[in-house]
């Protein structure tokens, strides 16, 4: 151990001893507890923290950040762990804060459609909460995700075509910046021009600028009727032009998503279903028992027109269920394809137009590579993953996952999309970030964030590499 290194250990310890005597058995330096807060899903290399503490209110975030601040100790907050990009390893050590108790749901205000949250609460937490006020916060990530790793994340998901982004549903927020200092930005009204919007730029600076430890939401009115389908379709092309069409002409989808028929043969083993092994798409509309009746006649003849078999509308909620829980198990199914696999998931999003040219290149790509890997999306906004399916020891089969990876981004940037349209940077896109944006753009984010966290303490490494 050199000096510094040295000196880095001994200052970990003073703040790990100083906390531990302020927060008793709600610290942990256990090896079990380090590593599971080490890494998220599907990022292979794990970095643990020095130690884990649960917070319980807002005061004791600022506490941690004040001592962690004067001695320079990285600060990484957690919160469910399904992040994907290595958002929450700990390369530099440090202290892992687990929001997993600040769980509540302080205020809803029925009359306004909003509501007032701890970061540690889940989305499906909100929702059960909610069930009887005849409202529901629809963004829906797939993962049971904390509502504080979804706005730190910008999380997106299913239903992102009808309800827009975690952005576009968060009023206000409440964050501990990195020397303690406690702030209240955005408010309950529905717009403001005042000043600089600084929820939006705490959504999605994963954890980097300051700790979320409240947030306001816009919640949406539960809809009258909602009818799910899905449609099979002899080619990949067949079903991404069917999204393009629908979406251009203005169809009202709540939900549109894409499995191949790679992934379709995963979810029929995994969920005990029985859908035809084609690219299929799983659709739903939200409204009136009249309106969803009438949405679903325009989509299937949107969807014959271009060559699908086997429609299967449902409106019932059993099925429904049943359909939209193999959706959102996905992940899961595809593991197991292939048993003892390493999984790296990958995204992007492009405009609507390239959509079909995008992802039929990627398949191809993969195809060629000889690689498994299953293409699932919410098309709908032009968002799609592959889920690579990797032998955890095989360099050549990794080598070649990376250059098609490396092509599916560079596509995307082609046709004016971005590298990643839900699962942030991270560790594991931060090259991925400077050849969308270029150096002085990110060197601008770099200076933002020296400004605001001038000992770098906060998710260090995360976005860009650290100076």
């Amino acid at each position: 151990m050199n000096a510094a290194a040295g000196d880095r250990h001994a200052l970990t310890q003073r703040a790990i001893e100083s906390l531990g005597n302020r927060f008793g058995q709600r610290l942990s330096t256990g090896a079990a507890i380090r590593e599971q807060h080490g890494r998220g899903e599907a990022f292979a290399t794990g970095f643990p923290p020095d130690a884990v503490i649960w917070p319980e209110n807002t005061g004791e975030v600022s506490e941690v950040l004040r001592t962690c601040h004067e001695l320079r100790i990285p600060v990484i907050a957690y919160g469910a762990g399904t992040s994907l990009e290595g958002h929450v390893s700990a390369p530099n050590g440090g202290i892992c804060l687990d929001m997993s108790r600040m769980n509540q749901v302080v205020e809803v205000h029925a009359e306004d459609a909003d509501c007032v949250v701890q970061p540690g609460v889940t989305r499906e937490a909100l929702n059960s909460y909610l069930r009887d006020t005849g409202l529901f916060f629809p963004v829906d990530p797939g993962a049971n995700a904390t509502l504080g790793g979804m706005i730190s994340t910008r999380a997106s998901g299913t239903t992102t075509v009808r309800y827009g982004t975690i952005a576009h549903n968060v009023l206000a927020l409440e964050v501990v910046l990195a020397n303690g200092e406690v702030i209240r930005c955005g408010s309950r009204a529905r717009k403001s021009s005042a000043g600089y919007d600084l929820v939006r730029l705490f959504t999605g600076a994963e954890g980097t600028l300051g700790i979320i430890t409240e947030a306001t939401l816009r919640l949406h009115g539960q809809p009258e009727a909602v009818g799910s389908g899905v449609c099979s379709f002899p080619q990949l092309r067949d079903a991404v032009e069917t999204v393009i069409e629908l979406i251009q002409s203005g169809a009202p989808l709540a939900r549109i998503e894409f499995l191949d028929d790679v992934q379709v043969r995963a979810c029929n083993a995994h969920s005990k279903l029985s859908l035809p092994e084609m690219p299929t798409l799983f659709i739903e509309f939200h409204g009136t028992q009249a309106s969803v009746a009438e949405q679903f006649e325009r989509a299937e003849e949107v969807a014959r027109a271009h060559g699908a078999t086997g429609l299967d509308w449902a409106c019932d909620e059993a099925r429904r269920a049943k359909l939209w829980r193999a959706r959102h198990h996905a992940y899961f199914a595809a593991l197991a394809m292939r048993p003892g696999c390493e999984c790296v998931v990958a995204d992007v999003c492009v405009p609507i137009s390239g959509l079909a040219e995008c992802v039929a290149a990627t398949r191809a790509d993969i195809d060629r590579a000889s690689l498994i890997a299953p293409i699932v999306g919410h098309v709908g906004d032009g968002n799609f993953h592959v889920l690579f399916l990797l032998a955890p020891d095989d360099a050549a089969e990794h080598a070649r996952m990376e250059k098609v990876y490396d092509s599916m981004i560079a596509h995307a940037h082609r046709v004016g999309g971005t590298c990643t349209g839900e699962h942030g940077i991270g560790l594991g896109k931060r090259d991925k970030l400077v050849a969308e944006f270029g150096e002085p753009v990110v060197a601008l984010m770099r200076r933002l964030k020296e400004a605001w966290d001038p000992h770098d303490i906060l998710n260090p490494g995360k976005v860009f590499r650290s100076s």
